[in-house]
């Protein structure tokens, strides 16, 4: 393992999947701030497996031949001021190259290595971030165009404040009960 590209490829995965735990959970804040607490919950599980994500190749790594090593990697960090539209827009699209590019290479890589372990966990991350990609493209495609709140069919709204629910196919503005604003309404994701 010490002199593999499958060490190099976890470290890169840790700091990667590091990031992007902080980096939707700055965009939950944008939400919070902006009155989508519902979004910013979306974002908070999304982070939460990202995080966990990290947690998973940081044990890989220490398990592996990896510990006490400082292993040199090079990658990109992004910086920038964001919006909660660009925050979304750009979490989908690094989801999406996550799952189709970066882990299904890692895997193949660790399979030629021998990391067959390690193969399936990329496997498996990638399968998960196919379905972040396609969650923030909902996000995004919604919050977008305004229709967050909006779906085809009817459905019962609910209030995360004070539980009030309602059919539609659309949130109420301001729930009838507790007055919270439509921020609070729990999303209906697909």
């Amino acid at each position: 393992m010490e002199n593999s590209q499958t060490l190099k490829n976890l470290a890169r995965s840790f700091a990667g999947e590091s990031q992007a735990g902080l980096r939707y959970q700055i965009i939950a804040d944008l939400c919070i701030d902006q009155g989508y607490p519902t979004l910013a919950d979306e974002l908070k599980t999304i982070a939460k497996n990202e995080v966990q994500h990290a947690k998973t190749y940081y044990h890989l790594l220490t398990n592996n031949g990896g510990a006490a090593q400082n292993i040199e990697i090079c990658a990109g960090y992004p910086f920038e001021k964001i919006t909660i539209e660009d925050g979304l827009k750009e979490a989908m699209l690094a989801e999406r190259e996550e799952a189709e590019k970066v882990y299904p290479e890692f895997a193949k890589i660790a399979k030629a290595e021998g990391f067959l372990g390690i193969a399936k966990k990329f496997e498996l991350t990638a399968k998960v971030e196919k379905e972040h990609e396609l969650k923030f493209k909902y996000l995004y495609e919604n919050f977008k165009n305004g229709t967050l709140f909006q779906v085809k069919e009817p459905v019962y709204w609910e209030c995360s404040v004070c539980g009030h629910k309602e059919a539609g196919v659309k949130a109420w503005n301001v729930c009838p009960l507790c007055n919270s604003t439509q921020g609070f309404v729990k999303l209906k994701l697909n």
